[in-house]
């Protein structure tokens, strides 16, 4: 199972970071141990003072593939479900300085979420998914996959270049704007639509 993350993939938060909004899509890659598995606990990393919760749309792959044409890439993904790619921003940003790769910073041990599926069935808009982010019942993040700059079916096509696609592997497709940092206490609730798809507590 590989889990592969998509940076930039939302103009406005490429923009309130500072980066420039990108001409094909960004892909990093985290490793199965990212995962937080269902109904464990998450503990605030030890190692920074600055940990950032990316609430993105996650697709699950359900068809092997390699270099699939963006006009049957829809048939390789069949749920999709929201997600948090958390990030340490303050050793990514010191990595980023340095020129130096920053998986310290995304890939470590129980640093992606994924909440319940949903099945993509023929009459969903895939173009038209919202989702939310809440902390402490407050709204902190939103978006729509109408927004994403490279859409799910070109993202299929593009990671399916760089490497095979398997069943069971897992594509966040990146964050909107309204990236929040996070402490020890705070409670998260992922939603597509209305639906309560994670909760979780910091500890």
């Amino acid at each position: 199972m590989k889990i592969f993350c998509i940076g930039r993939n939302y103009a406005e938060h490429a923009h309130e970071l500072g980066n420039e909004v990108p001409h094909e899509p960004v892909v990093f890659m985290k490793p199965k141990s990212a995962l937080l598995q269902s109904h464990a606990p998450f503990y605030y990393p030890e190692f920074t003072n600055e940990l950032h919760a990316e609430a993105e749309l996650v697709l699950r792959v359900c068809k092997n593939g390699k270099y699939v044409q963006e006009k049957h890439a829809s048939k390789y993904y069949n749920g999709v479900s929201v997600g948090i790619d958390f990030t340490a921003r303050d050793i990514q940003d010191e990595l980023k300085k340095k020129g130096l790769p920053w998986e310290k910073a995304k890939a470590w041990d129980n640093s992606a979420i994924i909440g319940e599926w949903i099945d993509i069935t023929p009459e969903m808009r895939r173009d038209d998914i919202n989702f939310s982010l809440y902390k402490n019942k407050e709204l902190v993040q939103k978006g729509n996959s109408g927004d994403l700059l490279f859409s799910f079916d070109q993202l299929i096509a593009h990671i399916s270049i760089y490497f095979s696609l398997n069943i069971g592997d897992y594509i966040f497709t990146g964050t909107p704007a309204g990236v929040s940092e996070c402490v020890v206490g705070d409670e998260l609730e992922g939603f597509i639509g209305k639906e309560r798809l994670f909760e979780l507590t910091i500890k």
